[in-house]
C-alpha cells in the first residue's frame, strides 16, 4: 500500500470507529432494524478497532514525513 493509501484507510477507519463509539448513531441504528442485542459488544471491538486505525494513521503520517 501507499502512504496515501495507507493515511486514507486509517484516517477513515478513525472516523467511523469514533463516531460509533462516542454518539449513540449505531445503537439507534440497530434498535431501529432491530439488532439491539448486538450493543453489548460494542466495547469489546470498537475500542480495539479505533485503536488499531490510530496506530494505522500514526505510521501512515510517520512514514509519510520521513525524507525519500
Amino acid at each position: 500500500m501507499t502512504e496515501t493509501t495507507l493515511l486514507k484507510v486509517g484516517i477513515i477507519g478513525t472516523i467511523i470507529a469514533a463516531i460509533c463509539c462516542f454518539t449513540p448513531a449505531l445503537v439507534i441504528l440497530l434498535g431501529v432494524i432491530g439488532l439491539s442485542s448486538l450493543v453489548g459488544m460494542f466495547d469489546a471491538v470498537l475500542l480495539p478497532a479505533l485503536a488499531i486505525f490510530l496506530v494505522i494513521t500514526g505510521y501512515a503520517l510517520w512514514k509519510r514525513s520521513r525524507p525519500a
